[in-house]
């Protein structure tokens, strides 16, 4: 029999998942260029380790622009095991369920085919079948989502190794017909080859690998449902925040030291980058918690919570409408008068314009989800 401190707790919702989400959609949405341009107001150009920063890594190493995908896949599974405890309490059967996330996957794919995958130019020789963080997600929450249906929580922990480690042997161990074991090139790894075997023409052109990587995705999304599961337990502010400081500090140690033999690399979604990315999301989440649920400022959040309600919906809307061009019908000839602040102000615009058509579903709660 569990106790009262460790037995899992009611399902509700936890606002700092809710605006750590936001957050990550802030950037995907246009907070690298208005905090580049905010910059540049005072220091012009900005520093070269500041750019660096906002600049995804060709191949090898890792930076803050990196962690946006892995963070999104965080927070999907962070949120998987709230949503999964209310449909247990409506009694949703097992059959369901398979529908729910069969259906779930479905949309993701198409929706990461129209963004990156051509699919919305209708021609045959350019479609792309797998390329997008999307598809990256509906790999990720299947797999994780039938291990919570037919998996205590234990074995969801013991998948992450298992998964991780896995990978990691397959990449190192398999020889790559014409180029041997071990590999880890742009153009030579067991990934890219199965990628190609199997997707032929319709493969992602870029370095970036998809099949196989796989394992690495839905480890991440586990690694989310991880912190999920702790969260749901009752026990103290805390404690909770200590186990998320603690699985982060700890994701970072054995990320870094298994770069040595799996180097970090969000291309390949190694095993090192799962951990390395995930200790990042484990101390923002903790930050997030820390602030927000056991502090009470919530204020300052409020602007992530809007954006991070109809978080598809911010990734995808990009593909359809300027907000830029919208905020440029009233700023476009006041830019030129404001100086260095003037691509700041016509940055802080669009996403101002942006964020009140989030505003008004958030207000008349219209929340579109999958």
């Amino acid at each position: 029999m569990q106790s009262d401190e460790t037995k899992p707790a009611v399902a509700g919702r936890i606002m700092s998942i809710d605006a750590l989400r936001g957050f990550d959609m802030f950037w995907i949405t246009g907070g690298v260029p208005l905090v580049l341009a905010l910059v540049k107001v005072f220091v012009d150009p900005p520093p070269e380790w500041l750019t660096k920063q906002f600049e995804h890594k060709l191949w090898n190493g890792f930076s803050a622009e990196d962690l946006i995908m892995p963070l999104f896949l965080f927070v999907v599974g962070a949120a998987m095991p709230f949503s999964f405890a209310k449909r247990v309490e409506r009694g949703q059967s097992k059959k369901s369920l398979y529908l729910k996330i069969a259906r779930r996957f479905v949309i993701l794919w198409v929706l990461g085919m129209m963004m990156q995958g051509h699919l919305l130019e209708y021609d045959p020789s350019k479609l792309v079948l797998f390329s997008n963080t999307l598809q990256a997600i509906a790999v990720g929450y299947a797999l994780t989502a039938l291990l919570m249906i037919h998996c205590g929580v234990l074995w969801q922990l013991v998948a992450i190794p298992v998964l991780l480690v896995g990978y990691w042997l397959l990449m190192v161990l398999v020889p790559v017909p014409g180029h041997g074991a071990g590999v880890l090139e742009p153009g030579a790894n067991l990934a890219r080859y199965i990628d190609e075997a199997i997707l032929g023409r319709f493969r992602y052109p870029m370095n970036y690998t998809w099949i196989l990587s796989g394992l690495g995705f839905t480890s991440t999304v586990l690694l989310g449902a991880t912190s999920g599961h702790l969260l749901r337990l009752q026990r103290s502010h805390a404690w909770k925040v200590a186990m998320l400081l603690a699985l982060g500090a700890g994701s970072l140690a054995v990320g870094a030291v298994w770069d040595r033999w799996f180097p970090i690399n969000k291309h390949l979604w190694t095993s090192s980058m799962v951990l390395w990315a995930g200790g990042w999301s484990f101390l923002l989440l903790a930050v997030f918690y820390l602030v927000i649920d056991v502090a009470g400022w919530r204020w300052w959040a409020f602007p992530f919570v809007v954006i991070g309600a109809n978080a598809i919906v911010a990734y995808m809307i990009g593909r359809f409408v300027s907000f830029k061009g919208i905020s440029d019908v009233f700023l476009k000839h006041l830019v030129p008068h404001l100086g260095v602040w003037g691509e700041f102000v016509r940055q802080l615009g669009a996403m101002i314009v942006m964020w009140l058509a989030f505003w008004y579903l958030y207000r008349n709660k219209t929340f579109i989800r999958i």
